[in-house]
């Protein structure tokens, strides 16, 4: 396929070259990536009517995981229904507008999640570290108020970013990925217009570093803290209400490390990034309920309770 750049031209229509061209392994592709979404459908969608229906779960930590399950639910949403079609397509043209609008969709709910998790890092700082005044600290509207600061911020920021990419210059545009994710559209952008390319990148790592600073700063004072209890049961009980966080931390940075924090260039470089892509977009939606299921006890109990209140109340 040709491509052809000018500075008069706005593209008009991508093609993505996705993650396979063998038409045995797309099938096989498709039915694994289906599987997983609908999991993650699932776990998330049900974590969210745990946290509503359960009011020994109505405490700031399960306020912000609310939220952080429906920011990986539309996390999700906003890359695989797309690339399961183009799994059972031909072709695999994406118009501009869609790639904009998908590239805005998943640069928002990436941030939010980012924004989110620091947030629930400061949540767990203030319960250990400041414990007497937890509840007067994290009361219902500070909740909330971090809650929307995160949406809006996300939303500006994603705002910024996709006015800065589109539009693109040239006729028909190879993305050398499964998605209009940010890193191979930036290889796009019309001849000279590096400020916008700079800029772009100088943000989307200003979001993650600041992120990334606060959660590291969170739990040195947490370390610090645990540290200094005597008593090895409370020590142990303290840092058990943190590893679910620390978890889906470790597993969400991970992923975007890999995804948009490596150097390189070239194909093969563009594969390596595909597969961290896929990481990145499958993993955190996918293991973050799971996580918090496992590894938390409240949340095991919860679950156990409602459930135990249905069938009797099937059965009385």
């Amino acid at each position: 396929m040709e491509m052809e750049f000018t500075n008069q031209t706005t593209i008009v229509m991508f093609y993505l070259t996705g993650l396979s061209t063998d038409h045995f392994t797309q099938l096989l592709l498709f039915a694994l990536f289906f599987m997983i979404f609908v999991c993650s459908l699932v776990c998330n969608l049900s974590m969210m009517l745990l946290i509503k229906m359960a009011h020994s779960l109505h405490s700031p930590m399960y306020f912000f995981l609310s939220h952080l399950s429906f920011v990986d639910l539309c996390f999700s949403s906003s890359i695989t229904p797309r690339m399961l079609a183009d799994f059972t397509s031909k072709t695999k043209h994406i118009p501009s507008v869609a790639c904009a609008t998908q590239m805005f969709c998943f640069s928002l709910f990436a941030a939010t999640e980012s924004l989110l998790v620091s947030a629930m890092a400061y949540d767990r700082y203030v319960a250990i570290c400041r414990p007497l005044v937890y509840h007067n600290v994290m009361n219902k509207t500070l909740c909330w108020v971090m809650a929307s600061g995160a949406y809006f911020c996300s939303f500006l920021a994603s705002v910024t970013i996709t006015l800065l990419v589109f539009p693109l210059c040239g006729t028909n545009a190879i993305i050398n990925h499964f998605y209009c994710d940010i890193p191979p559209l930036l290889k796009l952008i019309c001849g000279h217009s590096h400020i916008r390319k700079y800029i772009v990148i100088i943000l989307t790592r200003a979001i993650g570093s600041t992120c990334f600073l606060v959660i590291v700063l969170s739990y040195a004072y947490i370390l610090h803290t645990i540290l200094g209890i005597h008593s090895k049961t409370s020590r142990s009980k303290a840092f058990s209400t943190c590893a679910s966080h620390l978890a889906v931390v470790i597993t969400f940075y991970t992923t975007a490390l890999g995804n948009y924090f490596r150097p390189g260039v070239g194909l093969n470089a563009d594969n390596i990034g595909k597969v961290f892509s896929i990481f990145y977009t499958v993993t955190p939606p996918l293991l973050n309920p799971i996580i918090y299921s496992f590894k938390n006890t409240e949340v095991k109990n919860a679950a156990v309770k409602l459930f135990l209140l249905d069938h009797v109340q099937k059965f009385s």
